[in-house]
């Protein structure tokens, strides 16, 4: 079975521009765990995740070997919080984004999430964003066809 079979398209996307409380509402309100970003042209610029916007909200790792404290400071997280709402996207997604053909099998997309940590895979044809293919898709899948 290839990836073509499983993925989700179309596909929620986001621009760079996009405010971090947009992209936050975004998730929630479509129950999904993380979003491609695309430039003008459809053409994959990130990724951001819930991990990538809690992230956002705590100090950096450099900032916790100077004060330790700050991971646990409520009052500094809420400010933070504050402070992070308008700002883009950009400067919270992750960037050289892991991608999959749409032609790979689905076996190889789920080896590739699970040697790289990953939930979600864009999948990309021609150098466009044309799919999304998350875990629970290909698990979901295969323990589908082998399980039941």
């Amino acid at each position: 079975m290839k990836v073509r079979d499983v993925m989700i398209s179309p596909v929620i996307t986001i621009t760079p521009d996009t405010t971090y409380e947009e992209a936050a509402r975004l998730l929630h309100a479509n129950r999904i765990s993380g979003v491609p970003v695309v430039d003008a042209a459809g053409k994959l610029a990130g990724i951001v995740s819930e991990k990538d916007l809690f992230r956002a909200m705590y100090p950096l790792y450099e900032e916790y070997i100077l004060e330790p404290h700050a991971y646990y400071n409520q009052e500094r997280q809420e400010e933070e919080i504050e402070a992070i709402r308008k700002q883009p996207v950009e400067k919270f997604m992750s960037k050289g984004v892991v991608v999959i053909s749409p032609h790979e099998s689905i076996l190889h997309a789920g080896g590739l999430m699970l040697a790289r940590g990953l939930h979600r895979l864009p999948v990309v044809d021609g150098g466009r964003l044309i799919g999304i293919v998350t875990r629970e898709d290909i698990y979901g899948t295969i323990l589908k066809k082998h399980f039941e």
